[in-house]
């Protein structure tokens, strides 16, 4: 007789981030106006991409769902994300777009201009329904979105299809991330969360993006809106006052790090990819926010965003050695 054939379907990922991507050219001297600096770096871009990378750095198996343009830049990108531990399962290409650049000014230690080169419509705004493998959106551990993601179609729409197949699923995040260059009005944007926040259990943001999306800046209500929108953990970052979480059960605030900061752009992806390897590892919440605000704060005492992210031994080391403001 013969003996059944036994299948096995490979593990989901741990980590499925969906939205933008680019390549950063960024100034490697600090101080100086973009017309007067000499040499630049250049690296994989885009707050969810890089937030990939940051969980991939924790030792997680990640995937972004993105898209390129079909070019020398796109190419880069499609060899880079594997090196950094990203797999490009679902990066696909868009012909006759090119894959965005952004370039920043730095002056330490709170000012650091954006130039984002993503006209006439970035690629990763050209994600669409059926380019989304809603397999791995359903069995990924985490599901990581961002704002950018709804501001235009078709991306829109593949978000919310999504948002859909994911059912609410728990540790399904979503990044305030907004950037209002990318918008027609705010008034626009704030519709658009409300749309997405229906479908999320977590929600991350800055006071700036949580006046967007709930219409307050006071980190403690604007938690508290959040979780009246749903959501199981609201997260507000402060920057240089640190960073807040509430559950219906906990509140939880942690204190900035004395650092001196190089670079702040990529110190929010930094602790997303952080706070995913808390949440996977189920993590109390203190130690979840602590661990991604170290990472964080290392994160800004480096030039770069993407390349710049830490390892676990590199936060445990920090978090032994570091001092609180």
């Amino acid at each position: 007789m013969a003996l059944p054939i036994e299948t096995t379907d490979p593990p989901g990922y741990d980590v499925v981030t969906m939205g933008r991507v680019g390549v950063d050219i960024y100034p490697q001297q600090a101080g100086l106006g973009l017309e007067d600096v000499e040499t630049f770096s250049k690296s994989v871009g885009g707050s969810a991409t890089n937030v990939a990378i940051a969980a991939a750095r924790h030792d997680h198996r990640t995937a972004v769902v993105t898209r390129t343009g079909d070019d020398p830049f796109g190419r880069y990108i499609a060899r880079e994300l594997p090196r950094l531990g990203v797999s490009a399962e679902f990066l696909d290409t868009v012909p006759g777009l090119s894959t965005p650049v952004t370039f920043c000014e730095i002056f330490p230690p709170d000012d650091f201009p954006l130039y984002f080169y993503r006209q006439p419509k970035a690629p990763d705004l050209m994600i669409t329904a059926k380019s989304v493998t809603l397999h791995a959106v359903e069995r990924a551990r985490i599901f990581w979105t961002t704002v950018t993601g709804l501001s235009e179609e078709p991306s829109r729409q593949a978000h919310h299809v999504a948002y859909r197949a994911r059912g609410r699923a728990e540790h399904t995040v979503l990044d305030l991330d907004y950037r209002p260059m990318f918008w027609s009005s705010p008034e626009s944007a704030t519709r658009e969360v409300a749309v997405a926040l229906e479908h999320a259990t977590v929600a991350v943001g800055n006071r700036e993006e949580c006046r967007i999306a709930v219409g307050e800046t006071d980190p403690v209500r604007a938690a508290d809106a959040l979780l009246e929108r749903g959501v199981g953990l609201a997260i507000v970052k402060q920057g240089p006052k640190g960073v807040l979480a509430k559950t219906r059960d906990e509140f939880i605030e942690v204190r900035p790090h004395a650092v001196d900061v190089v670079n702040g752009l990529g110190s929010g992806d930094g602790f997303g990819g952080a706070l995913c390897h808390g949440l996977l590892a189920g993590w109390s919440l203190a130690r979840t926010l602590a661990f991604a605000n170290a990472a964080g704060a290392i994160v800004a005492t480096r030039f770069e965003c993407s390349t710049a992210m830490p390892t676990s031994a590199d936060v445990d080391a920090f978090l032994g050695s570091a001092a609180h403001v």
